[in-house]
């Protein structure tokens, strides 16, 4: 295969996906406005919380094995 024929082969392959894709993407159902803010809100304050939640734990784990090193080292 000559460097032209490859470079056509290239450029119909990418335009048959483009075409693909396009087709693909109108048969995609799109949830309304509504639907997406509030999951998107759920997810934000899930993220916060357990944040929060994991945050508090690594800080008691962390002056439990502190305070626990410092009893053994005398």
């Amino acid at each position: 295969m000559n460097p032209a024929e490859t470079l056509k082969d290239w450029t119909g392959r990418s335009k048959q996906f483009y075409q693909d894709v396009r087709s693909e993407m109108k048969k995609v159902s799109w949830p309304p406005k509504q639907e997406v803010i509030g999951t998107t809100v759920v997810v934000v304050i899930a993220v916060f919380f357990f944040g929060a939640y994991l945050g508090l734990i690594d800080y008691i784990l962390g002056n439990g094995l502190a305070r626990l090193l410092a009893y053994f080292r005398g």
